[in-house]
């Protein structure tokens, strides 16, 4: 059974998210950039099963969570966010006191690492472990590219009917199969009042005025100090052909990080749990029962 509610964002903003699963163990699990919570269903019902929490945010500009005031979408916006809701999953429930552990893909990774990584000296970390999904410090500026291509393409003037997303979509994606139903791809569009169909995210998100793309240096380097301070269990999961993480990128940051795990799942992109979500959830279910539970 699954459960709506709402958590408060670094700004005071709106955060929804669908949890599934009870008990003392929880895990927070933040999407990539252009998705939003649904893309985890899969993974959260694995999670229940095991006996995990499982808390799917949409994050901020994306999903039913507010859009950002005056486009507050840099890396560290995420962070923020990030590290607040972490740290009101750590004070309620059976588990109180315990930290949830994050799982990220993407913006959700990014935004994970650097929650952990801009923690105050002494204060208790908002995750007490990381799994990385297809993300690390240094990214594939290709893959960037192509990604940010596809999701600019269509983002303002929107579709004329569903079947002309999923036509984009399978266009962008050909090695997966196209599916019979077009329900999960109904939940990430919006209806606009001139009738077409947009993406249920804020386009603001890479072009407005502090977008993920106005300060990337900056969060890049940041990325590079959390990752040598990592202190919680962490894995990395890459997808075996990702578009975004090289093999020499994914071994830098097993040399910065030398206590993280690292799993390779061939058979996926860059969007490893869309693409090949049983052997996604059994790694990561498989990491949480040596090192979290």
């Amino acid at each position: 059974m699954t459960a709506t509610r709402s958590f408060t964002g670094a700004a005071g903003n709106r955060l929804v998210a669908d949890i599934r699963g009870e008990g003392p163990r929880t895990a927070l699990l933040l999407h990539g950039g252009g998705q939003t919570r649904h893309a985890w269903e899969g993974t959260a019902r694995r999670l229940a099963a095991e006996g995990w929490r499982a808390v799917c945010l949409d994050q901020r500009g994306h999903g039913d969570s507010d859009r950002a005031p005056g486009g507050a979408y840099s890396f560290l916006d995420f962070a923020a966010d990030a590290a607040a809701v972490g740290r009101a999953l750590a004070g309620e429930g059976e588990g109180e006191g315990i930290a949830p552990v994050a799982i990220g893909a993407s913006l959700g990774g990014i935004a994970s690492l650097l929650a952990l990584g801009e923690t105050p000296e002494g204060a208790p970390a908002p995750f007490r472990g990381l799994a990385l999904v297809d993300i690390v410090p240094r990214m594939d500026p290709r893959g960037v590219d192509k990604i940010q291509g596809f999701m600019r393409a269509n983002a303002r003037e929107g579709f004329v009917s569903l079947e002309a997303a999923a036509d984009a979509v399978a266009a962008y994606l050909p090695h997966r199969p196209r599916p019979r139903s077009l329900d999960g791809l109904r939940k990430n569009l919006r209806a606009s009042p001139d009738g077409r169909l947009r993406w249920h995210w804020d386009p603001d998100f890479l072009d407005g005025p502090r977008s993920v793309n106005a300060d990337w240096e900056r969060a890049e380097a940041r990325l590079h100090h959390a990752t040598a301070i990592l202190a919680v269990p962490t894995l990395l999961v890459r997808g075996g052909s990702s578009e975004l993480v090289t093999p020499e990128a994914a071994r830098d940051f097993l040399a910065m990080a030398p206590d993280a795990e690292f799993v390779d799942v061939a058979e996926a992109r860059h969007m490893v749990a869309g693409d090949a979500n049983d052997a996604f959830a059994e790694a990561v279910v498989s990491f949480l029962r040596r090192r979290l539970d």
